[in-house]
């Protein structure tokens, strides 16, 4: 009997249950990590609170801000908000570098490496895994955390001051589709630019069998000071200090309105610049060259 064709719904039922390794592995991640979401959302939390206090004479502070011309205005009712998302946003670095730290170090220490070796993930597949969650899954957490936060507090403040009698002109004075572009802009600028930092701590994680944190900050610390006793100058200092802070200046333009407390427009914004800068590309390079030793280390490490 000549062999049948095989059922068109039986191929397409075996093609949804392949197995997606890099799926699973960021699941497994935020499955282990919970410090992940768990942080930002505690700091959301405390900013919330903060605020609710702060709203205390918020009727007769609003009522002097109405008297300043539109734009210091539009900075002292933005101001709030852009402190949340910066604290947001420093939270979010914070806990990619002790994440970068642990994630390769952790499995060695207790002896799950030995675990998820058994499993059919290439090293390849673990690292990239590892590495998109300071990359791609914090920014995320982020951006969707700090959102639902400024909405609350946008709400909350209206209320306040509905309650009291004032002129609410907070949801027309607060442009939140711009705030939200310059928010996600903003986090991917800086996930972009910090790549190399979190492939350094990768690869002191998966190398150091203890002391991560110092074998990760000391080595350049120590490079630093011997430049500076040695010949007097400070090149490679410099170099950390702009690759830790240097993708604001890249990525932003100065403030239009020069006097005004610092805010961000979207005027401001320069992806041109940033995609063109040398330092962008420069820094993807070594993050690459990072990852790679990562992957290459990960295949002979052993359990502490």
């Amino acid at each position: 009997m000549p062999e049948s064709s095989p059922d068109p719904r039986a191929v397409a039922a075996a093609v949804t249950a392949a197995p997606q390794p890099m799926f699973w592995s960021i699941r497994r991640e935020l499955w282990e990590s919970r410090s992940l979401y768990i942080a930002p959302l505690a700091v959301a939390a405390v900013i919330l609170i903060g605020f609710i206090v702060s709203m205390i004479g918020l009727p007769e502070r609003r009522r002097a801000v109405l008297l300043l011309d539109l734009v210091h205005q539009r900075a002292a009712i933005e101001k709030p908000y852009d402190i949340a998302a910066v604290l947001i946003m420093a939270t979010a670095f914070i806990v990619a570098v002790f994440y970068c730290l642990d994630a390769l170090h952790g499995e060695r220490r207790d002896r799950s490496i030995l675990f998820w070796k058994s499993l059919p993930v290439s090293d390849l597949t673990t690292v990239l895994s590892k590495a998109s969650i300071p990359l791609v899954v914090l920014p995320l957490v982020a951006f969707a955390t700090t959102i639902v936060m400024q909405l609350i507090m946008l709400l909350m403040m209206n209320a306040v001051l509905l309650r009291s009698g004032v002129s609410a002109t907070t949801f027309t004075q607060l442009p939140l589709a711009q705030h939200s572009l310059i928010l996600l802009y903003g986090l991917i600028v800086f996930a972009l630019w910090h790549a190399p930092v979190y492939g350094w701590l990768l690869l002191v994680s998966g190398w150091a069998r203890r002391s991560a944190f110092l074998w990760a900050v000391l080595p350049p610390i120590a490079i630093a000071m011997a430049e500076k006793i040695a010949f007097n100058t400070w090149y490679f200092g410099s170099m950390l200090k702009y690759r830790l802070g240097g993708g604001f200046e890249e990525a932003f333009s100065g403030s239009p309105h020069p006097g005004v407390p610092p805010t961000v427009a979207l005027e401001q914004l320069e992806p041109l610049r940033f995609l063109t800068s040398s330092g962008l590309w420069i820094g993807l390079a070594f993050a690459a060259v990072f990852l790679a030793a990562a992957v290459r280390q990960r295949r002979s490490r052993e359990p502490i």
